[in-house]
């Protein structure tokens, strides 16, 4: 009876190469961008039930861990972002004729997009 194959890599295998250590923290960011979702639901929710409901969410964002939390979250956010927008063109490539878009374009488009995006959200946050 033979037996298979079971390789045994070392706990820390991601460090040893700055390709793979990348990639881990580009996938432990996600655990911040899935945590922040969940937290603007719970604010909605809280929104929902009543003005003491949303003074008591308001107020419990005020504490240092939640300050932490919201910087360490837009630190991780952010180089999420920027990481799948430089994979994007590999994984989601677009085809004109018999060629591909270069990479450039698109991960330009995508920033442009982010920009203009994020300025209207701060213009309706400013008027409101």
């Amino acid at each position: 009876m033979s037996q298979s194959y079971k390789p045994v890599f070392p706990k820390t295998w991601w460090l040893q190469s700055a390709f793979y250590t990348r990639y881990m923290i580009r996938e432990a960011s996600s655990f911040f961008v899935a945590t922040y979702s969940a937290l603007l639901i719970i604010g909605l929710w809280r929104l929902n039930d009543g003005p003491q409901a949303w003074d008591g969410f308001l107020h419990a964002l005020q504490s240092p861990f939640a300050v932490l939390y919201h910087l360490l979250a837009l630190l991780f956010t952010l180089y999420h972002t920027v990481t799948w927008f430089a994979v994007t063109p590999r994984t989601m490539p677009v085809l004109i004729g018999d060629d591909f878009l270069p990479a450039a374009p698109i991960v330009i488009a995508q920033y442009a997009a982010w920009v203009v995006l994020s300025l209207g959200m701060i213009a309706v946050a400013v008027w409101l």
